[in-house]
């Protein structure tokens, strides 16, 4: 008989890839999830509530019979907090805190908006967590080699020792992203470029249109699709690049039906990314899963999960507009002369298939029993 875990989840912020990690896991796990969550909506105060409303909405589920084996939660929730308001049952569970981000090295646009009240929570969410789980091997790094000097900034009572705890429960485990079908014959016509990502500062959006600048004053022939997801403020530079780029575009927005966001991704012949922060990179994940060549900053969470070491140096570029624009241009001679992969079109696919959520969701589901087992037998 296969093994099944009843699974508590807590998710304060249901949007952008906290969802889609979720939805892709349920839809392959064998585990038996109940989901409670609250829309991704003003990401501060679902940090200071969210314990809250979360150990009520339990509380209903408690009282109508419901039971669990093991809880998992986002860095989103005050893990602390929330077990202090649930009753014994709960508290006496396993829990795992899944890292998407972190609030201690997350950028922010004005440094004088630092609030240390959010690094704290993911400081106290990971020291109640059973196990802290990171989507990177880079996330992991700078968030434990930031903790020492953000701790020096207390006044007194600095507990170092805290990081060393958490060290020793810290793992990494990928999310898992979507499968795509393979790819028909390439439709005729210029470069097609496909920047996908929220349009925030921390994506670097102004290197992005620089670089389509210089190309464009070459007389370098491209179409764009500028698509993500977008908040109330919206950077200047888009509205700008909209018009100045008028001529260039397919796309642009916010694709708000799933199907038409894939069908982005399997047209377009490259995929940029310019972030300055990145723990792991969904959508370019699924840009190379859906068949785009890859373009991205030798940095961040990037050599890892596209392996860089494994001879695959072409999917980076180092520098900024001038350098990116270098390889557009590469890239675009490539696909005038219908050999963008250089006879091997299933590379990149070969690189993320690891991911693909029908391998990924069992190991998980396995993770989850080993904590489950551990706990029975202490």
């Amino acid at each position: 008989m296969t093994e099944s875990l009843k699974v508590l989840t807590l998710e304060p912020y249901y949007g952008g890839s906290h969802k889609a990690f979720l939805e892709g896991w349920m839809q392959f796990s064998r585990h038996e999830w109940t989901l409670l969550s609250l829309p991704p909506w003003k990401w501060k105060w679902r940090m200071r509530h969210s314990a809250i409303t979360l150990a009520d909405q339990t509380a209903e589920k408690i009282k109508a019979g419901e039971k669990w084996d093991i809880v998992f939660c986002s860095d989103m929730l005050n893990l602390a907090e929330y077990m202090g308001l649930v009753p014994p049952s709960i508290q006496t569970l396993p829990s795992v805190a899944y890292f998407h981000e972190n609030q201690l090295t997350y950028p922010v646009a004005h440094p004088q908006e630092f609030d240390f009240h959010y690094a704290l929570t993911n400081l106290i969410t990971a020291l109640a967590a059973t196990e802290v789980w990171f989507n990177s091997s880079y996330h992991k790094d700078i968030f434990l080699d930031e903790l020492q000097g953000f701790l020096k900034r207390m006044p007194d009572y600095q507990p170092f020792e805290s990081i060393e705890d958490i060290r020793r429960k810290s793992l990494v485990k990928y999310p898992g992203i979507h499968q795509f079908q393979k790819r028909g014959e390439r439709s005729p016509g210029p470069m097609r470029i496909v920047w996908a990502a929220r349009w925030e500062h921390d994506k670097n959006p102004e290197l992005f249109f620089e670089s389509l600048r210089i190309l464009k004053t070459r007389k370098i022939e491209f179409r764009i699709s500028v698509i993500g997801e977008q908040f109330r403020q919206v950077p200047d530079v888009f509205n700008s690049a909209r018009q100045e780029f008028s001529d260039y575009i397919d796309l642009w927005g916010y694709q708000q039906a799933r199907s038409d966001y894939e069908t982005a991704l399997s047209e377009a012949d490259v995929f940029v990314s310019t972030a300055d922060h990145e723990f792991f990179g969904f959508s370019v994940l699924e840009g190379v899963a859906a068949g785009a060549f890859p373009l991205v900053p030798e940095k961040l969470a990037y050599p890892e999960t596209l392996e860089l070491e494994g001879g695959n140096e072409d999917f980076y570029f180092k520098g900024g507009a001038d350098q990116l624009a270098k390889r557009l241009v590469q890239l675009s001679e490539k696909i005038g002369s219908n050999n963008l992969w250089d006879s091997d079109p299933g590379r990149a696919i070969r690189i993320v298939e690891k991911f693909f959520w029908k391998t990924k969701a069992p190991l998980l589901d396995q993770d989850l029993i080993k904590i489950f087992k551990k706990k029975e037998r202490t």
